[in-house]
C-alpha cells in the first residue's frame, strides 16, 4: 500500500479499529478516513453509498460491528445478527460498487464449531455445530466470509477475511456484563480492590481455555496481510498460546493488586471448552505477535484506569 492512499477504517473507535488506526499512523499512513457513528450510520445502506460516492476510499478495513461476551450475546441475539449483517453487507457492496483496491474483513474465532479439533485450522469452518451462546454473531460473521468470497468469485474484487482470536487492549469495552471476559475481569477486580470486597465471583468453572492477542498485535497483522495476502481463503490471527480462565483470573488479580478470594459460579455456562487457533498459515508468511500476555494486561489495565466506567 502506498503511504498516501485513502484508507477507510470502519469502526475506528472500537478495540480493533482504534488499534489499526494507531498502527497505520505509526507506519506512515496519513490519509485516513474516519467516521463516528454520529457522522455515518453504517446500518443505513443509503448513507454508506453516499459516503463511498463522496470519499472514494481505496482501501477498507472493516472492523465495525456489535460485539460482546456471553451475557451480551444471550441478551441481545437479534441485535447481534441484524446489526452485523447490515453493516458488513452495506460496506462490502459499496466497496465493490466503487471499485476499491482491497478490503480486509475482520471475522472472529467464534465462527469455528464448538467442538472443533484444537488448535482450530481454517479448514474446520462449517465442519460442525456452533457454540449456542454466540451463534447469531457467529452466523453473521460466517455470512461475511462467504460474501467476501462470493464477490471475489463473481466480480473479481480483492476482499480478504481474517479470523482473530480473543482480543484485548486500549479502547476495550469494560462493561461489567456486556463485555468480553478479559476486560470484564479487569473491571471486576479493580472495583473489588477499591471497595475491599472479600471475594470476586466469576461465571463458570474456570476450566475453559482461551487464547488472547493484544489489539496492537492484531492491527500489525492486519496491515501485514493487507500488504502481503491476496486470497479468498480465510486466515487466522492469534498468539498461539492459551490459558485457562482460572489462570487468567489469577493473573489479572495480581496485575490489579486485589488481595481477596476468587469464587467460580458453576451454575453459569462455560461457553466453548477450548478455543485455540492454528496460526501456522500466517506464521509461515512471516508474521508473529510481539506483546506477551503479562505485558499486554499491564497496558490494558493502564487504559482502563484512564476511563474505568467506559462502556464503549
Amino acid at each position: 500500500m502506498e503511504k498516501d492512499i485513502k484508507i477507510f477504517v470502519a469502526g475506528h473507535r472500537g478495540l480493533a479499529g482504534s488499534a489499526i488506526v494507531r498502527q497505520l499512523k505509526n507506519k506512515g499512513y496519513a490519509n485516513l478516513i474516519l467516521q463516528s457513528h454520529e457522522e455515518l450510520d453504517l446500518i443505513n445502506q443509503q448513507a454508506v453509498i453516499e459516503f463511498f460516492d463522496k470519499e472514494k476510499p481505496e482501501y477498507v478495513f472493516l472492523a465495525a460491528g456489535k460485539v460482546g461476551g456471553i451475557y451480551a450475546n444471550s441478551t441481545y441475539p437479534a441485535e447481534f445478527i441484524y446489526n452485523n449483517l447490515q453493516i458488513q453487507n452495506n460496506i462490502l457492496h459499496a466497496s465493490w460498487k466503487y471499485s476499491i483496491k482491497k478490503l480486509l474483513f475482520l471475522g472472529s474465532s467464534c465462527i469455528y464449531p464448538k467442538l472443533a479439533v484444537q488448535p482450530m485450522a481454517e479448514e474446520s469452518l462449517l465442519s460442525g455445530y456452533l457454540e449456542p451462546t454466540n451463534e447469531p454473531y457467529a452466523v453473521a460473521k460466517i455470512a461475511g466470509i462467504i460474501t467476501c468470497r462470493s464477490y471475489n468469485e463473481q466480480y473479481g474484487t480483492n476482499f480478504i477475511s481474517v479470523m482473530p482470536t480473543n482480543l484485548y487492549g486500549p479502547c476495550d469495552n469494560y462493561h461489567s456484563q456486556n463485555s468480553h471476559v478479559l476486560p470484564a475481569l479487569i473491571r471486576r477486580f479493580h472495583e473489588a480492590r477499591n471497595n475491599n470486597t472479600p471475594s470476586v465471583k466469576i461465571w463458570g468453572s474456570g476450566a475453559p481455555k482461551r487464547e488472547f492477542l493484544y489489539s496492537d498485535d492484531l492491527a500489525d497483522a492486519c496491515i501485514f496481510l493487507m500488504e502481503n495476502y491476496n486470497d479468498s481463503k480465510i486466515i487466522n490471527i492469534g498468539s498461539g498460546k492459551e490459558i485457562t480462565i482460572r489462570e487468567l483470573s489469577e493473573t489479572i488479580k495480581q496485575v490489579v493488586g486485589y488481595r481477596g478470594e476468587i469464587e467460580f459460579d458453576t451454575s453459569k455456562p462455560d461457553g466453548t471448552p477450548r478455543k485455540l487457533l492454528d496460526c501456522t498459515k500466517i506464521h509461515g508468511l512471516g508474521w508473529k505477535p510481539k506483546i506477551p500476555l503479562e505485558q499486554g494486561l499491564a497496558l490494558a489495565y493502564k487504559d482502563f484506569q484512564k476511563n474505568p466506567l467506559a462502556e464503549r
